[in-house]
Protein backbone atom coordinates (compact mmCIF):
# COMPACT_ATOMS: atom_id res chain seq x y z
CA UNK A 1 0.00 0.00 0.00
CA UNK A 2 2.81 2.17 0.37
CA UNK A 3 4.76 1.92 -1.99
CA UNK A 4 1.15 2.36 -4.17
CA UNK A 5 0.51 5.65 -2.61
CA UNK A 6 4.50 6.66 -2.95
CA UNK A 7 4.22 6.24 -6.74
CA UNK A 8 1.18 8.12 -7.40
CA UNK A 9 3.34 10.95 -5.43
CA UNK A 10 6.03 10.53 -7.30
CA UNK A 11 3.63 10.75 -10.40
CA UNK A 12 2.42 13.75 -9.77
CA UNK A 13 5.43 16.15 -9.01
CA UNK A 14 6.75 15.06 -12.34
CA UNK A 15 4.08 15.74 -14.13
CA UNK A 16 4.21 19.16 -12.60
CA UNK A 17 8.12 19.45 -13.10
CA UNK A 18 7.35 19.53 -16.62
CA UNK A 19 5.03 22.46 -16.34
CA UNK A 20 8.18 24.87 -16.72
CA UNK A 21 9.80 23.33 -19.45
CA UNK A 22 6.87 23.27 -22.02
CA UNK A 23 5.65 27.08 -21.06
CA UNK A 24 9.40 27.26 -22.08
CA UNK A 25 8.80 25.87 -25.63
CA UNK A 26 5.74 27.75 -25.58
CA UNK A 27 7.54 31.41 -25.01
CA UNK A 28 9.88 30.69 -27.45
CA UNK A 29 7.09 29.50 -30.37
CA UNK A 30 7.24 32.54 -33.17
CA UNK A 31 10.95 33.24 -32.60
CA UNK A 32 13.18 32.88 -35.39
CA UNK A 33 16.59 31.27 -35.83
CA UNK A 34 19.04 30.97 -38.43
CA UNK A 35 18.42 27.75 -40.33
CA UNK A 36 20.64 24.85 -39.60
CA UNK A 37 23.62 24.19 -42.06
CA UNK A 38 24.61 20.42 -41.82
CA UNK A 39 28.78 19.39 -41.68
CA UNK A 40 29.65 16.63 -43.28
CA UNK A 41 32.25 16.49 -40.42
CA UNK A 42 34.27 19.36 -37.79
CA UNK A 43 34.78 22.44 -40.02
CA UNK A 44 38.36 23.93 -40.16
CA UNK A 45 38.64 27.23 -39.52
CA UNK A 46 41.43 30.12 -40.55
CA UNK A 47 42.45 32.62 -38.31
CA UNK A 48 41.48 35.97 -39.76
CA UNK A 49 44.22 39.18 -39.53
CA UNK A 50 44.00 42.35 -38.11
CA UNK A 51 41.51 40.58 -35.51
CA UNK A 52 41.91 39.36 -31.77
CA UNK A 53 42.37 35.64 -32.62
CA UNK A 54 38.92 35.97 -34.74
CA UNK A 55 38.45 32.04 -36.33
CA UNK A 56 36.20 31.79 -39.65
CA UNK A 57 34.36 28.62 -41.25
CA UNK A 58 35.72 29.71 -45.04
CA UNK A 59 34.20 26.86 -46.96
CA UNK A 60 30.46 28.14 -46.17
CA UNK A 61 28.25 31.14 -47.60
CA UNK A 62 27.39 31.87 -44.72
CA UNK A 63 29.49 33.62 -41.89
CA UNK A 64 29.85 31.79 -38.77
CA UNK A 65 33.07 32.86 -36.66
CA UNK A 66 34.88 31.56 -33.53
CA UNK A 67 35.54 33.71 -31.04
CA UNK A 68 36.22 33.28 -27.04
CA UNK A 69 34.96 30.17 -26.69
CA UNK A 70 31.54 30.83 -28.47
CA UNK A 71 30.30 30.72 -31.77
CA UNK A 72 28.78 33.36 -33.66
CA UNK A 73 26.37 33.72 -36.33
CA UNK A 74 24.77 36.81 -37.98
CA UNK A 75 22.01 36.77 -40.08
CA UNK A 76 18.64 39.07 -40.85
CA UNK A 77 20.15 42.20 -38.57
CA UNK A 78 20.34 39.83 -35.85
CA UNK A 79 23.33 38.47 -34.03
CA UNK A 80 23.31 34.89 -32.09
CA UNK A 81 25.72 32.53 -30.47
CA UNK A 82 26.17 29.21 -29.91
CA UNK A 83 28.56 26.50 -27.69
CA UNK A 84 28.28 24.55 -30.89
CA UNK A 85 29.08 25.18 -34.63
CA UNK A 86 25.79 23.75 -35.56
CA UNK A 87 22.96 24.03 -33.18
CA UNK A 88 21.90 25.57 -30.37
CA UNK A 89 21.47 29.07 -31.70
CA UNK A 90 20.55 31.51 -28.91
CA UNK A 91 19.85 35.61 -30.08
CA UNK A 92 22.33 37.76 -28.76
CA UNK A 93 20.80 41.32 -28.29
CA UNK A 94 23.96 43.58 -29.27
CA UNK A 95 26.92 43.49 -32.04
CA UNK A 96 29.73 41.34 -30.59
CA UNK A 97 32.57 43.62 -30.11
CA UNK A 98 35.32 41.57 -32.37
CA UNK A 99 32.43 42.07 -35.63
CA UNK A 100 33.71 45.33 -36.37
CA UNK A 101 37.50 44.26 -36.79
CA UNK A 102 36.88 41.85 -39.29
CA UNK A 103 37.22 43.10 -42.73
CA UNK A 104 34.23 42.92 -45.00
CA UNK A 105 36.80 41.58 -47.68
CA UNK A 106 38.21 38.60 -46.16
CA UNK A 107 36.31 36.24 -48.53
CA UNK A 108 37.94 37.69 -51.78
CA UNK A 109 41.08 37.75 -49.70
CA UNK A 110 41.33 34.24 -48.26
CA UNK A 111 40.59 33.30 -52.57
CA UNK A 112 43.28 35.31 -54.19
CA UNK A 113 46.12 34.34 -50.94
CA UNK A 114 46.38 38.19 -50.59
CA UNK A 115 45.69 40.32 -48.30
CA UNK A 116 46.25 44.09 -48.54
CA UNK A 117 49.05 43.52 -50.96
CA UNK A 118 50.75 41.01 -49.10
CA UNK A 119 50.83 36.94 -49.52
CA UNK A 120 48.23 35.40 -47.21
CA UNK A 121 49.86 31.69 -46.47
CA UNK A 122 46.70 30.72 -44.05
CA UNK A 123 46.86 27.83 -42.27
CA UNK A 124 43.72 25.25 -42.04
CA UNK A 125 43.17 24.84 -38.42
CA UNK A 126 41.34 21.39 -37.63
CA UNK A 127 37.95 21.30 -35.27
CA UNK A 128 40.15 19.55 -32.23
CA UNK A 129 42.92 21.75 -32.12
CA UNK A 130 41.27 24.80 -32.08
CA UNK A 131 39.31 23.65 -29.29
CA UNK A 132 42.19 22.07 -27.61
CA UNK A 133 44.75 25.58 -28.20
CA UNK A 134 42.30 28.69 -28.51
CA UNK A 135 43.13 29.88 -25.35
CA UNK A 136 46.79 29.70 -25.31
CA UNK A 137 47.02 30.96 -28.21
CA UNK A 138 44.72 34.36 -27.33
CA UNK A 139 46.42 34.14 -23.73
CA UNK A 140 50.36 33.87 -25.71
CA UNK A 141 48.81 36.17 -28.96
CA UNK A 142 50.09 33.69 -30.85
CA UNK A 143 48.96 34.41 -34.44
CA UNK A 144 49.77 37.99 -33.74
CA UNK A 145 53.70 37.95 -32.20
CA UNK A 146 54.52 34.79 -33.77
CA UNK A 147 53.77 34.64 -37.20
CA UNK A 148 51.72 37.75 -37.74
CA UNK A 149 48.26 35.66 -39.03
CA UNK A 150 50.39 34.14 -41.31
CA UNK A 151 50.63 37.25 -43.97
CA UNK A 152 54.68 37.68 -45.24
CA UNK A 153 55.98 40.66 -44.10
CA UNK A 154 52.83 42.14 -42.84
CA UNK A 155 53.21 45.24 -40.51
CA UNK A 156 49.77 45.00 -38.35
CA UNK A 157 47.61 48.37 -37.72
CA UNK A 158 48.33 50.62 -34.93
CA UNK A 159 45.82 50.54 -31.88
CA UNK A 160 44.69 54.16 -33.88
CA UNK A 161 43.94 53.03 -37.11
CA UNK A 162 42.12 49.98 -35.95
CA UNK A 163 40.04 52.37 -33.62
CA UNK A 164 38.99 54.99 -36.67
CA UNK A 165 38.43 51.43 -39.23
CA UNK A 166 36.03 50.49 -36.32
CA UNK A 167 34.39 53.60 -36.27
CA UNK A 168 33.70 53.34 -40.02
CA UNK A 169 32.63 49.67 -40.42
CA UNK A 170 30.10 50.38 -37.40
CA UNK A 171 28.81 53.13 -39.28
CA UNK A 172 28.13 50.87 -42.47
CA UNK A 173 27.46 48.04 -40.62
CA UNK A 174 24.30 50.41 -39.05
CA UNK A 175 23.31 51.47 -42.87
CA UNK A 176 22.77 47.86 -44.31
CA UNK A 177 18.99 47.37 -44.96
CA UNK A 178 18.34 43.78 -42.33
CA UNK A 179 19.89 45.55 -39.84
CA UNK A 180 17.62 48.47 -40.25
CA UNK A 181 14.68 46.29 -40.34
CA UNK A 182 15.83 44.51 -37.19
CA UNK A 183 15.84 47.86 -35.14
CA UNK A 184 12.87 49.26 -36.80
CA UNK A 185 10.88 45.93 -35.64
CA UNK A 186 12.86 46.27 -32.15
CA UNK A 187 11.38 49.99 -31.88
CA UNK A 188 7.98 48.86 -32.78
CA UNK A 189 6.73 47.32 -29.24
CA UNK A 190 8.42 50.47 -27.90
CA UNK A 191 6.67 52.96 -29.83
CA UNK A 192 2.84 50.82 -29.42
CA UNK A 193 3.13 50.81 -25.67
CA UNK A 194 3.90 54.55 -25.48
CA UNK A 195 1.19 55.12 -27.96
CA UNK A 196 -1.45 52.69 -25.93
CA UNK A 197 -0.08 54.60 -22.82
CA UNK A 198 -1.45 57.82 -23.74
CA UNK A 199 -4.41 55.97 -25.34
CA UNK A 200 -4.93 55.28 -21.86
CA UNK A 201 -4.73 58.87 -20.48
CA UNK A 202 -6.74 60.50 -23.15
CA UNK A 203 -9.63 58.11 -22.87
CA UNK A 204 -9.41 58.71 -18.82
CA UNK A 205 -12.99 60.42 -17.53
CA UNK A 206 -12.87 63.73 -16.15
CA UNK A 207 -13.75 62.80 -13.13
CA UNK A 208 -10.60 60.20 -12.53
CA UNK A 209 -8.40 62.95 -13.46
CA UNK A 210 -9.78 65.49 -10.70
CA UNK A 211 -9.51 62.60 -7.95
CA UNK A 212 -5.99 62.35 -8.56
CA UNK A 213 -5.44 66.23 -9.06
CA UNK A 214 -6.68 66.31 -5.21
CA UNK A 215 -4.75 63.18 -4.24
CA UNK A 216 -1.31 65.23 -5.39
CA UNK A 217 -3.06 68.25 -3.41
CA UNK A 218 -3.54 66.83 -0.51
CA UNK A 219 -0.07 65.08 -0.57
CA UNK A 220 1.17 68.50 -1.40
CA UNK A 221 -0.41 70.22 1.63
CA UNK A 222 0.86 67.02 3.80
CA UNK A 223 4.29 67.67 3.12
CA UNK A 224 4.55 71.28 3.66
CA UNK A 225 2.66 70.91 7.44
CA UNK A 226 5.50 68.21 8.23
CA UNK A 227 7.79 69.83 10.57
CA UNK A 228 10.79 69.49 9.39
CA UNK A 229 9.93 71.25 6.72
CA UNK A 230 8.18 74.27 8.72
CA UNK A 231 10.67 74.60 11.02
CA UNK A 232 13.23 76.27 8.80
CA UNK A 233 10.41 78.37 8.04
CA UNK A 234 9.80 79.54 11.64
CA UNK A 235 13.19 79.71 12.23
CA UNK A 236 13.47 82.73 9.65
CA UNK A 237 10.61 84.19 10.48
CA UNK A 238 11.78 84.79 14.24
CA UNK A 239 15.40 86.00 13.06
CA UNK A 240 13.18 88.35 10.71
CA UNK A 241 11.65 89.07 14.15
CA UNK A 242 14.33 89.86 16.47
CA UNK A 243 16.37 92.06 13.82
CA UNK A 244 13.28 94.10 13.96
CA UNK A 245 13.01 94.73 18.03
CA UNK A 246 16.20 95.36 18.09
CA UNK A 247 16.50 97.81 15.25
CA UNK A 248 13.03 99.61 17.42
CA UNK A 249 14.69 99.64 19.87
CA UNK A 250 17.91 100.97 19.32
CA UNK A 251 15.80 104.15 17.15
CA UNK A 252 14.25 104.58 21.34
CA UNK A 253 17.37 104.82 23.53
CA UNK A 254 18.72 107.08 20.78
CA UNK A 255 18.64 110.30 22.70
CA UNK A 256 16.88 113.19 20.95
CA UNK A 257 18.34 116.13 19.56
CA UNK A 258 17.68 119.41 21.42
CA UNK A 259 16.08 122.65 19.79
CA UNK A 260 18.29 125.92 20.01
CA UNK A 261 16.61 128.36 21.68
Amino acid sequence: MKKLVFGAIFFLLMSFSTVPATAAVDISIGISFPPVIAFAAPPEVVVLPDTDDVYVIPEIDVDIFFWNDWWWRPWEGRWYRSRYYDRGWVSYNAVPWFYFDVDPGWRRYYAEHRWYGHYWDYERIPHQRLRHNWKDWRNNRYWKRNKTWDVRNYKPRTQQQRYEIRDQRQKQYLQRPDVQRHQQQRQEPRQQKQIQQRREIQREPPKQVQQRYEVQQRQYKQIQQRPDIQRPQSQQQEIRYQQKQRQHQHKQEMPRPQRQQ
